[in-house]
């Protein structure tokens, strides 16, 4: 069964009974939480994903709660836990859903260390990954979003997930989280994008996670191999550019954008120098999306136009 075969009502019921199980491939999540906007949200950008019975074995169980009824109408605040424990500060209300993605994002990267964690977005096409891995403010989510409505497949837009032995990069096609100006010009760049209410954030200022594609759900349990690893950056009023960029620049970019590299050690650095063996190193500067479309479209040959081995 999906999440969209649920109302709102029976998956708000399924959060305060602590029986929402999500399949997000190679994780199962278990949802709970007393907040309904929750499960309007959820429905709305997880509405492809597969819903499991409540019994199931759950690899992270998250929560976001109102801490007291007298709180939720009173200058109304949620916390998150994990595993019944409380993981961050307190936020207003209207924050939740952002820090439910947030959370999720935290348990992932934390926790999952069978894996090499990239702060990347990762698509993929015909078999081959594109990983652009990016501090915040690159343009990085902003890209990604254009390109899953433009024929590539969205593995993720936060956290590439490296297997250390089969060199494959696993996503799990979550919604892609979208800040201040990018929320409208996605929005302009693909009217039928479906988001969930742009709220006003602590940290981030204005926030709106975009429902991922249905194609992309659909094939969220297969794998990709890399073959491209692509820096982009939003320049105003630039052309799109893209540059070779060197091995070494990029291992130490890999590194410093990775969660667990230092956790891992030697193994840390085999997995990256082993991710960059196989894969075309470049640098790609944008400002418009349609222009960074078309040149994604041939990417093979604008690889060979720049001579970038």
């Amino acid at each position: 069964m999906k999440i969209d075969d649920h109302s709102e009502t029976s998956l708000f019921r399924l959060l305060k009974n602590n029986e929402l199980c999500i399949s997000l491939p190679p994780f199962v999540v278990r949802f709970q939480s007393n907040v309904p906007s929750i499960a309007r949200d959820i429905r709305l950008v997880y509405g492809d994903f597969e819903c499991l019975d409540g019994d199931v074995f759950s690899d992270f169980h998250v929560e976001l709660r109102y801490l007291s009824q007298l709180n939720r109408w009173v200058n109304p605040k949620i916390q998150f836990f994990f595993d019944g424990q409380p993981s961050f500060s307190r936020l207003s209300a209207d924050q939740a859903f952002p820090t439910l993605e947030w959370g999720l994002n935290w348990c992932v990267a934390a926790h999952s260390h069978q894996y090499l964690i990239i702060h990347a977005a990762v698509i993929e096409r015909n078999g081959d990954a594109v990983i652009l891995p990016a501090p915040p403010g690159s343009g990085k989510s902003t890209l990604c979003a254009a390109l899953v409505h433009r024929g590539w497949r969205l593995l993720s837009d936060e956290l590439a997930l490296f297997d250390f032995n089969s060199g494959l990069v696993f996503g799990m096609a979550r919604p892609v989280s979208l800040k201040n100006q990018s929320i409208d010009v996605v929005h302009a760049f693909e009217p039928n994008a479906i988001f969930t209410e742009p709220v006003k954030t602590d940290s981030k200022g204005l926030v709106a996670l975009m429902k991922p594609p249905t194609e992309s759900v659909v094939r969220v349990k297969e794998s990709a191999r890399p073959k491209w690893v692509i820096l982009p950056k939003y320049l105003p009023d630039s052309e799109a550019v893209l540059e070779s960029e060197s091995p070494a620049k990029t291992f130490l970019l890999i590194a410093e954008q990775s969660f667990n590299y230092d956790l891992h050690g030697q193994r840390g650095f085999d997995a990256v120098g082993k991710l960059l063996d196989q894969c075309h190193c470049a640098r790609f500067t944008y400002s418009r999306l349609d222009d960074a479309v078309s040149l994604f479209s041939k990417l093979e040959a604008a690889f060979d136009e720049c001579r970038i081995t």
